[in-house]
């Protein structure tokens, strides 16, 4: 047990002696202080209004939850049309059958065209 805590402890300065190292160049010291600028004041603003930041989280939530719905029902309506396009080929194929079977029938009865436009 001693091991692993020694372990984490290593690696705890380790990172810390990596930020220190990295923090030696001037540029990374201005955008490490920017970012801080920025998180602190947000974090601030959040502090004094936190009634505003609730009403911001529902909002965000409600709409998260609408467009869910939305999804959900777009793939409830694909499902739909996927399966009724799977029935189409069975009832084409039974219409080709039929008018395939007419046509023969037509023609073993030796019909003319002018007999078959009388008829319809």
């Amino acid at each position: 047990m001693g091991s692993s805590k020694k372990f984490w402890m290593g690696m705890m300065l380790g990172a810390l002696a990596g930020g220190a190292v990295s923090l030696l160049e001037k540029s990374t010291r201005q955008a490490v202080k920017e970012d801080f600028s920025k998180v602190s004041s947000g974090v601030t603003y959040v502090v004094k209004n936190p009634n505003e930041f609730i009403e911001d989280l529902r909002e965000t939530a409600n709409k998260v939850r609408a467009t869910v719905e939305q999804v959900t029902e777009d793939v409830a309506f694909i499902t739909e049309k996927v399966e009724e396009i799977k029935d189409v080929p069975p009832q084409v194929t039974e219409l080709v059958k039929d008018t395939k079977e007419t046509l023969r029938k037509i023609a073993a009865s030796g019909q003319t065209q002018k007999h078959i436009d009388e008829t319809e």
